[in-house]
């Protein structure tokens, strides 16, 4: 989708967990976030310098809804103040 068809998000949602059972639930939590209303996208992160981690990003267009996170995973609702 071209940047100025993008509707910019309100909010963004993190969620964070170590190891590969975390990995495996936050790719499950990924999946389950389509259906929710003002879902505007996401991914799942990894990173080389930190293998143990994985992250789902989510972009929301108005408040996050309340999101049941997997058992240790740590999660966090940002507002975007500014975006490009």
């Amino acid at each position: 989708m071209p940047a100025q068809d993008r509707v910019p998000a309100a909010c963004v949602h993190y969620a964070e967990g170590k190891g590969e059972a975390a990995r495996a639930a936050l790719h499950a939590f990924l999946d389950a976030l389509a259906g929710q209303a003002g879902f505007l996208g996401a991914e799942l992160l990894l990173s080389a310098a930190q293998p143990e981690l994985t992250l789902v990003a989510s972009r929301w267009a108005g408040e996050a809804p309340p999101l049941p996170v997997p058992d240790g995973v740590r999660a966090w609702v940002f507002q975007v103040q500014a975006s490009r």
